[in-house]
């Protein structure tokens, strides 16, 4: 039977430095946290005394030293619980289990068909049956805390820019009455891009931007370790640049999308595909793979290097981060680098740019790392900076009280 979270008693200043070290920096000793944190003796063990009462601290073991000296080694305990984030595409719902230390528990994929991919409310409905998969793996692993669910959508406090609104809160009651733990909602490319930052390819860096091209285009911003989401949620909505811009055609709504987008990409490779290259490709992951026996689709991957340099460029010279990170089906092949760097130096100035560390799992994993702050925040008494969390304050006909 899966345990609840309790509300525990606040946590003292050392008590709350000591877990959040625990939480960042894993099992450690009491001479490391000592050192790390410049407690007495009398402070520390007071502090691990406290958190090993409440269940949040207890010992792994013991460490042996250089010096041949041991001492016990301290980790999360059996209360302080695990969360569950989920990335809730058009093709797939990816659901992983995480303790707060970011340690992966358990994790499941579920594809999607046709018929599903065109309803949002078959999709939520299997959002459900992916927590209830997860939550049946972990049920002897503490409280759950949070849930995250990542979705291709802007994300406000307001929702007022989500599809299908009436069956999402429907889901979130549904979920909210079954497991009574907050659930946070947030855009799928900016957990892609949270997921970088921490464990992918933005790691070292304190600026980065996430840049999606696969089916559809997003943009991520982070800043040392925080979102910009700007003041509705749109920031990094760049389907809505005008595209085309020019003295003789007016730009179409989300026109950049369509252009940049896989399936156009295939269908411009296809139209023009010669018969001696054999089939023409029918994805985007087949076209890259042809680039070194067919110099057409080694042509038509030039020319898109050309298109996403030139957008690259535009969010370089607005945002001016340290590092590019390039993600998504289309993306996140490294054949495209050359050429997007040459585009961005020529037209701006020479920036970083990397292809994700992460592919296929950056938007899980994002939403993994939100329930985590979310969940210690509430543990330590912090603000998590969480945009939206469905809880105790809603009401059953979906308006927050």
């Amino acid at each position: 039977m899966l345990q609840t979270a309790e509300t525990l008693p606040l946590l003292t200043d050392s008590a709350r430095a000591v877990l959040k070290m625990i939480v960042n920096s894993g099992p450690v000793t009491r001479p490391q946290l000592s050192s790390a944190l410049a407690f007495s003796k009398p402070t520390m063990s007071a502090a691990v005394g406290e958190l090993e009462a409440q269940g949040l601290v207890a010992s792994h073991g013991v460490s042996k030293g250089a010096l041949g000296r041991s001492a016990v080694t301290y980790g999360l305990g059996p209360r302080s619980g695990f969360v569950i984030g989920l990335d809730c595409g058009t093709t797939q719902i990816n659901a992983v289990a995480s303790g707060l230390d970011g340690q992966r528990i358990f994790e499941t994929e579920t594809s999607l068909d046709d018929r599903s991919t065109n309803s949002d409310r078959s999709r939520f409905a299997m959002v459900r049956q992916a927590v209830e998969v997860v939550i049946a793996q972990c049920q002897n692993l503490g409280p759950l805390r949070a849930i995250t669910i990542a979705l291709p959508n802007i994300v406000s406090r307001s929702m007022e820019r989500l599809g299908e609104k009436e069956s999402l809160l429907e889901m979130l009651a549904d979920l909210y009455r079954a497991y009574a733990v907050p659930i946070l909602l947030e855009n799928n490319v900016n957990c892609a891009a949270l997921a970088e930052y921490h464990e992918g390819a933005a790691k070292d860096h304190s600026f980065a931007i996430y840049l999606q091209i696969g089916v559809k285009i997003g943009l991520g911003i982070v800043v040392d370790g925080k979102l910009f989401r700007g003041f509705r949620g749109g920031a990094g909505e760049i389907s809505h640049m005008a595209f085309p811009w020019s003295q003789t055609e007016r730009p179409v709504f989300q026109g950049l999308e369509t252009y940049l987008g896989s399936v156009e990409l295939i269908e411009r490779c296809r139209s023009g595909w010669p018969m001696r290259d054999g089939a023409p490709p029918e994805t985007a992951a087949e076209l890259f793979a042809r680039a070194e026996t067919s110099q057409f689709a080694r042509a038509c991957i030039d020319r898109h290097a050309d298109d996403v340099g030139r957008l690259v460029a535009t969010c370089v010279s607005v945002l001016d981060p340290q590092l590019v990170v390039l993600g998504g089906g289309v993306g996140q092949n490294t054949i495209l680098i050359k050429g997007v760097e040459k585009v961005v130096e020529e037209l701006c100035w020479p920036v970083e740019i990397a292809v994700s560390h992460l592919p296929r799992k950056a938007t899980v994993l994002g939403a993994v790392r939100l329930a985590i702050d979310f969940a210690v925040g509430g543990l330590l008494g912090e603000d998590s900076g969480a945009v939206f969390v469905y809880d105790a304050g809603w009401s059953e006909n979906g308006i927050r009280t």
